[in-house]
């Protein structure tokens, strides 16, 4: 049977809920959906997707090279987004990280998170080629 590696980042909801930032089994990495929250465990950037992409993605890589693995391992990316319309801004963000890379990757809408002034989530699966 394969390890399991938990990784966290520290975000007060992770014992809570009951979930860790991302889960590592052999070559397969999962991401957790990943919000914008600040090191001092509040929302940050409100009202800036962008602002909030970057951190999301901030907090993900993080977790990605935590666990093993690294940004050029990521196959696919999830954005969700309380307002498709601002689409641009997350995409962005998405672009400046992952331009080269280039992940398979889905935009959707949500009606809202846990916490009102989180415009975006992002979640990110990897696959370790040279396990």
């Amino acid at each position: 049977m394969k390890q399991r590696k938990l990784v966290t980042s520290g975000s007060p909801l992770e014992p809570e809920i009951g979930f860790s930032r991302a889960v590592r089994v052999g070559s397969f990495l999962a991401v957790a959906g990943t919000a914008p929250i600040g090191a001092d465990g509040r929302t940050a950037h409100s009202g800036d997707v962008y602002a909030q992409t970057k951190l999301c993605l901030d907090i993900a890589s993080r977790a990605i090279e935590e666990a093993g693995s690294s940004l050029a391992q990521v196959v696919r990316a999830r954005i969700m987004l309380t307002d498709i319309e601002r689409w641009h801004e997350a995409a962005r963000a998405h672009g400046e990280v992952f331009g080269t890379i280039r992940p398979a990757c889905t935009f959707v809408q949500v009606s809202r998170f846990i916490d009102p002034d989180w415009l975006v989530e992002i979640e990110a699966d990897c696959v370790m080629l040279d396990q």
